[in-house]
């Protein structure tokens, strides 16, 4: 029987947001040549100016690398970033007959499908039986990456992403919306809220406008 399991994300660089402010200062003041400037606790209220006048050029100097185990739908949507650095669990080179994936394909439960609705039961039913195709193929010969072909969108995926800070303010901006695919918010909005405890200031804003 296929393996259905929740999404989830991993911020995988390790983060001190306090530190991370100070680099900031530190490549903020360069430009106005303030770094006398500088004292144990000025770099806040500095990112707090920086971020009023939209000077976010500074918050470019940081990466953060999230680690997300999603459906496809969700890495096709975010692929397209293209501040980002991305690598994927390949379909083409993962045999999921294997014994390190359970013999199994694993999916994603969707957002907005309840468990115990005909509609969940009709999604379940199409899981099985793309994961019933898969497995005949590839007793008959096929190449995982033949095979990947009956694979449905919401098959389970890895994804690792790298990008600055401002970059990631962009991507929450856009994937914590009201607009944004119920799947992508079910993950961006916690991002978005973990991002918020770890690093003063810099994410603050970023979800006002999400209701």
């Amino acid at each position: 029987m296929v393996k259905i399991i929740k999404p989830s994300f991993e911020i995988l660089t390790p983060i001190n947001g306090n530190e991370i402010l100070k680099l900031i200062e530190i490549a903020g003041r360069t430009c106005y040549k303030s770094n006398d400037l500088i004292t144990e606790d000025s770099a806040k209220n500095f990112v707090e100016k920086i971020a009023k006048r939209g000077h976010e050029s500074v918050l470019e100097h940081f990466n953060i690398t999230v680690r997300f185990i999603c459906n496809r739908g969700f890495t096709h949507e975010l692929v397209r970033h293209r501040l980002a650095s991305f690598s994927q669990e390949s379909t083409r080179y993962c045999n999921y007959t294997k014994d390190k994936f359970g013999n199994e394909i694993t999916v994603i439960k969707p957002a907005e499908i309840n468990e115990g609705t005909k509609e969940y039961d009709i999604w379940v039913n199409a899981m099985e039986n793309a994961e019933k195709s898969y497995m005949e193929m590839m007793a008959n010969g096929s190449k995982p990456e033949n095979a990947r072909g009956v694979l449905p969108i919401d098959i389970k995926t890895e994804i690792v992403i790298t990008t600055n800070i401002r970059e990631w303010k962009h991507i929450l901006s856009l994937r914590t919306s009201p607009a944004a695919h119920p799947s992508m918010r079910e993950l961006m909005i916690p991002l978005a809220h973990e991002f918020q405890k770890q690093i003063p200031v810099v994410f603050d804003k970023v979800l006002e406008e999400v209701s």
